[in-house]
């Protein structure tokens, strides 16, 4: 059971990585900075999945667990910042045009990044990707937690 369970949370980060980059590759969807953040760590708990099928012990389901949680905090950011609730990084939101001369506007349209992170591409039920990768991804950092547990009471 603790195997399979390493093999769902680990498949599970491997199966939104390739979905994102089928979005990216087949739907033609450019990720934002924020939508590469999220990668990041579903590439580290993939590995990390690899490695505690092979070393028992209950450290790599942890890590596997921080990892999924990592991914799940920067997709709940990224939500706050596609829904306006707070602002994203400045090298991937525009900013206020209120006040811009008209030279001033262009230089921030210049300037802008060319995929917004304040603007989900896709929706489904009215989440984004980024909302989404953070439900699933407290999901799977839950199932790290439950092979972390039967791997302690094993061990």
């Amino acid at each position: 059971m603790h195997r399979f369970l390493i093999l769902l949370a680990a498949g599970g980060s491997a199966a939104l990585l390739l979905g994102a980059l089928g979005f990216q590759y087949i739907g033609e969807m450019a990720p934002c900075k924020l939508c590469y953040w999220q990668r990041y760590p579903h590439a580290a708990a993939a590995g990390i999945g690899v490695l505690a099928l092979i070393i028992p012990g209950a450290l790599l389901p942890y890590l596997g667990a921080l990892a999924a949680l990592a991914t799940a905090g920067v997709g709940a950011f990224h939500t706050g910042v596609e829904r306006g609730w707070w602002e994203g990084p400045s090298t991937c939101t525009s900013g206020p045009i209120g006040g811009l001369s008209p030279d001033q506007l262009l230089d921030q349209i210049m300037a802008a990044p060319l995929v917004r992170c304040d603007e989900a591409p896709w929706e489904m039920l009215s989440l984004s990707m980024a909302s989404w990768n953070a439900i699933v991804s407290f999901g799977l950092a839950l199932l790290w937690f439950a092979a972390a547990n039967r791997a302690r009471k094993q061990g």
